[in-house]
């Protein structure tokens, strides 16, 4: 399983405890705002918009939360202006690492980030030093009780580029385009789609072959995905099922 979604499992697992305190509501609606001021708030001509908008669904955010942020983002409603920036870094072992931030302070919140790699055995690096080993791609889950080549029919005749094996799940990759085709056929075919999004994937990973590695790569991404400002982290990480337990235990 890659790096990325290992990754995204530890952060589903965090997930409960974000949701208990309100982080998690707090960057979905985030993102619902600034997706509207960005496409407009038509969720069926604004695909990233209706992305998020189920991912806020997902997590039971109300429909009346959820349309007050549209109306903030298209300026039917007064809201914070946010501004989307990407922070490129290192933690340790040479992993390569991106961070998505929604702010209303640049200064700030680029000072906290140098911060939070520094202290955390981590560094800053340059843009474009790091963004380009990924590439925007839909990513979508399906539970493993569904057959395989059922699977593998339906996405890859919807436009799908691979489907692997993820544990539990099935995890099947796409263009970013080709998202809502994809999910729409394997819908359309029965099969229950668990998760749908347009994530940074890397070209090429790193593994960490030690729970030591993985420790001190972890410690950054934990600290960082810990910003309020933060919306998502990406790694071009791998860490394999057995260092991942002993991590875990």
């Amino acid at each position: 399983m890659s790096g990325h979604s290992k990754w995204a499992s530890i952060k589903h697992q965090k997930g409960a405890k974000d949701k208990a305190r309100g982080k998690l509501f707090a960057k979905l609606i985030r993102q619902i705002e600034v997706c509207a001021r960005e496409g407009g708030g038509d969720v069926n001509a604004n695909a990233t918009l209706r992305t998020m908008v189920t991912k806020a669904k997902a997590a039971s955010v109300t429909n009346d939360t959820i349309e007050r942020a549209i109306k903030r983002g298209t300026g039917e409603l007064e809201g914070v202006s946010y501004e989307a920036i990407t922070y490129e870094g290192y933690a340790p072992c040479g992993v390569a690492v991106l961070v998505e931030v929604l702010t209303d302070n640049r200064n700030r919140t680029g000072a906290e980030m140098r911060n939070m790699f520094t202290k955390n055995g981590g560094s800053m690096a340059e843009p474009g030093s790091v963004s380009w080993q990924f590439d925007r791609k839909g990513v979508l889950l399906v539970p493993r009780r569904f057959a395989e080549d059922d699977v593998l029919m339906a996405a890859l005749e919807a436009g799908a580029e691979d489907v692997a094996d993820g544990g539990e799940e099935w995890r099947i990759t796409t263009e970013a385009s080709a998202l809502d085709a994809v999910k729409a056929a394997l819908e359309i075919a029965g099969i229950e789609v668990t998760s749908a999004e347009r994530p940074l994937v890397a070209s090429t990973e790193i593994t960490l072959a030690t729970p030591e590695e993985a420790k001190r790569v972890l410690k950054v991404l934990d600290a960082l995905d810990d910003h309020d400002d933060v919306q998502d982290v990406y790694s071009n990480a791998d860490i394999p099922d057995d260092v991942l337990d002993l991590v875990e235990a």
